[in-house]
C-alpha cells in the first residue's frame, strides 16, 4: 500500500545530522478495482425509468359520410386551446353563447374545474378539446394528462369551429 522509508541517511561528515524527507508512495491499484466494482454494482442493480405512455384509441376510418352525434348543451364542456399557452373552457354549446372562462394548466385551474360536481356528477358529460392554430403540442399533451389524472371517462378531439374562434376573439377584445 504506501511505502516509508524508515531510516533517513545523516548525510554528512561531522557534527549535525539532518533528517532527510520521507517520501511517501500510495498505491493506487486497490482504489481503481474498488471504483471498478462500485460502478459495475450500480450499473447492475439500477432499474431504468420506462417511459410512460397514454394510450389513445383512435376510430377506425371507413369509407362512410362522417357521422356526428348529437350531444345536449347540459351534457357538454368545451376546452380551448390557445395560443401563448392559453386555455379556456365553457359548458354547453357555442352556437348558445355560453360565457367563456381563461384557466390554466395548474392544478386549481383546469384540474379544479374537470373534478367539480358540474362535471363528474353528470355521466354524460362529454369534454371537446378543441385545439386552435396557434397551440403548441405541449399544450394538448398537457390537457390529456390532466383528462388522465381526473379520470374524466368521455372526451374527445375536435376541430374548432367559427363560433369558438369568435368567443376567443370576444374574450381577448375584453
Amino acid at each position: 500500500m504506501a511505502e516509508m522509508q524508515q531510516k533517513a541517511d545523516s548525510g554528512g561528515k561531522g557534527g549535525k545530522k539532518r533528517a532527510k524527507r520521507q517520501s511517501t508512495k500510495i498505491d493506487m491499484t486497490p482504489l481503481v478495482d474498488l471504483a471498478a466494482l462500485l460502478i459495475t454494482f450500480f450499473m447492475l442493480t439500477t432499474t431504468f425509468n420506462k417511459p410512460q405512455t397514454m394510450e389513445i384509441n383512435m376510430p377506425v376510418k371507413e369509407d362512410t359520410p362522417d357521422e356526428r352525434i348529437e350531444l345536449k348543451a347540459s351534457n357538454a364542456m368545451t376546452i380551448i386551446l390557445g395560443e401563448n399557452d392559453k386555455l379556456y373552457y365553457y359548458f354547453g354549446l357555442a352556437e348558445d353563447n355560453p360565457e367563456l372562462v381563461e384557466s390554466n394548466y395548474s392544478a386549481d385551474g383546469i384540474r379544479k374545474v374537470l373534478v367539480s360536481p358540474q362535471v363528474k356528477s353528470n355521466d354524460k358529460m362529454t369534454v371537446m378539446v378543441k385545439p386552435m392554430e396557434g397551440a403548441r403540442y405541449k399544450n394538448m399533451v398537457d390537457i390529456l394528462d390532466e383528462l388522465k389524472i381526473t379520470d374524466t371517462k368521455k372526451f374527445a378531439m375536435v376541430d374548432i369551429s367559427d363560433a369558438d374562434k369568435q368567443l376567443v376573439q370576444q374574450k381577448m377584445g375584453n
